[in-house]
C-alpha cells in the first residue's frame, strides 16, 4: 500500500472502514431486535392480558431499531459514492 497515491489510499481505507461499519451496523440492530422480541414474548407468556400493549410497543421499538441500520447504510453509501474526504484533502484543480 505504500506505493499508492494519497487519493487511492483514502478510497481504499474508506471502503474498508465502510465494510466494517456496515457489518457492525447490521449485526448490532439484529441482535438487539432479537433480544427485544425475546423479552416481549416472555412478557406475553407471563401476562397474556397485556399482549396487545406489548405487541404495539414491540412494533414501535423494532421500527426505531431498524432505522438505525438504515442510517448506517445511508452514511456508508455516502462515504463510498460521494466521499467528502477526497474533496476536502484533494480539491480538484
Amino acid at each position: 500500500m505504500a506505493e499508492l497515491d494519497p487519493g487511492t489510499l483514502i478510497t481504499v481505507v474508506t471502503i474498508i472502514v465502510s465494510v466494517i461499519g456496515m457489518v457492525l451496523g447490521g449485526i448490532v440492530p439484529a441482535v438487539v431486535e432479537g433480544r427485544a422480541v425475546l423479552k416481549a414474548m416472555e412478557g406475553m407468556i407471563r401476562q397474556p392480558e397485556v399482549a396487545s400493549d406489548l405487541r404495539n410497543t414491540l412494533i414501535i421499538t423494532m421500527t426505531l431499531l431498524e432505522t438505525e441500520a438504515i442510517y448506517v447504510l445511508l452514511i456508508i453509501l455516502i462515504m463510498i459514492f460521494a466521499n467528502p474526504l477526497l474533496d476536502r484533502f484533494f480539491p480538484a484543480g
